[in-house]
């Protein structure tokens, strides 16, 4: 599995093009469609199903049975309204050929419905483009503070203030996480919780400059796109997912670097590069040394 550390989360996951897709944040308990479902994906107590291709949902089945089979709680999986039933579909032709009922739960998400899956942590779903109906996520936190035009005040007079019912706080929204799936270029790039995300996990199928007909044929996105998707986000981190092999990584990787502008070369990241990010978390690991050894507090 590829794995990246972007503190304070682990994004590990295998994602190759029309072989496997699966992105997870443990963290969240929260794993972005599931493959063929590697053991460690298990832990997730969420699977966002940004669409229905076999690379991104065939392990669905097997989630649920070895979830229940191991007394980890009932998976739930979260989708485009259109892939529930299908779904349920699935399930139920795995009752016939087990002769046993496996537990599942399956929430339906239309674009910009919400579901909280922590404590003040929501999954968002937002419209894509695909060939098939398909969704997007950001997980965002919420948090409540002090209304800025009250900053200052004694406690006293925000006792006050509450009292007489006047709301004495304002809700902040933190874009956490994106999880594009796959897509064309359009309009969901110009969302501000996409743009806005600490983490932007985003597929790069086509690298190749002749192979942008490809990419619209197959709605998808081109390295073109992720250049200008660079410009826009103020993402930490834009994690590239997806690729082909058509193309041996340590090539793409190059491709990307040449054309990515140097100053964003440190926070675009490929996540089957597992040369690259293991030594991007070995010096993560001695930079984290060094301070503790510098500040005991750290």
């Amino acid at each position: 599995m590829g794995f990246l550390y972007v503190p304070p989360f682990r994004i590990q996951g295998i994602s190759i093009a029309g072989e496997e897709t699966v992105v997870q944040v443990p963290e969240l308990g929260l794993c972005f469609d599931i493959g063929r479902c590697p053991k460690p994906v298990l832990t997730s107590d969420y699977v966002a199903l940004s669409h229905g291709h076999m690379d991104h949902s065939a392990g669905l089945a097997y989630y649920f049975s070895h979830r229940h089979f191991q007394g980890m709680g009932v998976g739930t999986v979260v989708c485009h309204p259109a892939l529930e039933k299908p779904i349920h579909n699935v399930m139920r032709a795995w009752v016939d050929l087990e002769a046993q009922l496996t537990p599942y739960k399956v929430i339906p998400l239309a674009p910009d419905q919400e579901l909280e899956i922590k404590n003040h942590v929501f999954l968002r779903a937002f419209a894509t483009a695909h060939t098939v109906p398909a969704l997007g996520f950001v997980v965002l936190e919420r948090r409540s503070k002090l209304r800025e035009d009250l900053v200052g005040l004694p406690q006293e007079k925000l006792l006050q203030l509450k009292n007489r019912g006047e709301a004495i706080t304002r809700t902040i929204e933190y874009p956490l996480v994106c999880y594009t799936g796959d897509t064309a270029w359009g309009p969901h790039f110009d969302r501000p919780d996409v743009l806005s995300s600490k983490i932007l996990i985003t597929e790069c199928t086509f690298l190749e400059r002749g192979h942008r007909d490809r990419a619209a044929m197959g709605k998808h996105l081109h390295l073109n796109d992720i250049v200008e998707l660079v410009k826009r986000s103020s993402a930490e981190a834009i994690v590239l997912m997806h690729l082909s092999l058509r193309t041996p990584v340590g090539d793409a990787t190059q491709i990307i670097r040449e054309s990515i502008p140097p100053d964003h070369h440190d926070r675009v990241l490929v996540l089957m590069d597992s040369r690259a990010n293991r030594r991007r978390y070995e010096q993560q690991v001695k930079s984290a040394g060094q301070s503790r050894q510098t500040d005991p507090l750290a």
